[in-house]
């Protein structure tokens, strides 16, 4: 005969081992899950969303650059517009002087008289508009010679001027703000000549 009180249960002992104690504690563990599940769904909304905004922002900035790179690229292509506008008050000028000096005028003498006049206002007017912009003559004449800003085209003798020195000038040089704009084209002295 088989004694049935030391006979085991697996699934009896597992059902008398779980207590409602033990019962609770399960549905603490799903709670806890349940908490972590809706905090990471949290989470990946507001991923979502930082990604959502971060798109934007650089749709945003790409919008940007097109449109900084259009108004630099305009404003490169129409850079030299206000000193050209200036300057075609000057070839008007230059036109009237030529007129002038076409007129039929009896008195010679007085007609390149009144056209030297116009050329020099006109002269005067261009180089007040330069200045207007920055651009100024560089003084050469009798300074010593500087390679920064003079183009030296040949060495003359002089009693007057040292050697090294700028002794005249064929083409004036100008600077433009800060920096040079054209060399002055000048000849430099070498100094006394020598004496036989």
């Amino acid at each position: 005969m088989i004694d049935e009180t030391n006979k085991q249960d697996p699934v009896g002992d597992q059902q008398a081992a779980e207590t409602p104690e033990d019962l609770g504690d399960v549905e603490t563990i799903t709670e806890e899950e349940a908490l972590q599940h809706s905090e990471a769904e949290a989470m990946q909304q507001k991923l979502a969303a930082t990604q959502e905004q971060l798109m934007r922002v650089a749709a945003e900035f790409d919008n940007y650059k097109k449109r900084m790179e259009r108004e630099r690229s305009k404003l490169l292509k129409y850079a030299g517009e206000n000193i050209l506008r200036d300057l075609l008050a000057t070839l008007d000028n230059l036109d009237r002087a030529v007129d002038q000096g076409r007129a039929d005028v009896e008195d010679t003498g007085k007609k390149l008289e009144a056209m030297l006049e116009g050329i020099e206002l006109t002269r005067k007017g261009l180089v007040a508009t330069l200045e207007r912009y920055g651009v100024e003559p560089l003084a050469a004449i009798g300074l010593s010679f500087n390679p920064d800003e003079h183009d030296a085209l040949t060495m003359e003798v002089s009693d007057e001027i040292p050697s090294n020195h700028v002794l005249r000038e064929f083409a004036k040089g100008y600077r433009f703000k800060d920096r040079v704009l054209r060399h002055a084209q000048v000849v430099v002295s070498s100094g006394p000549g020598k004496e036989t």
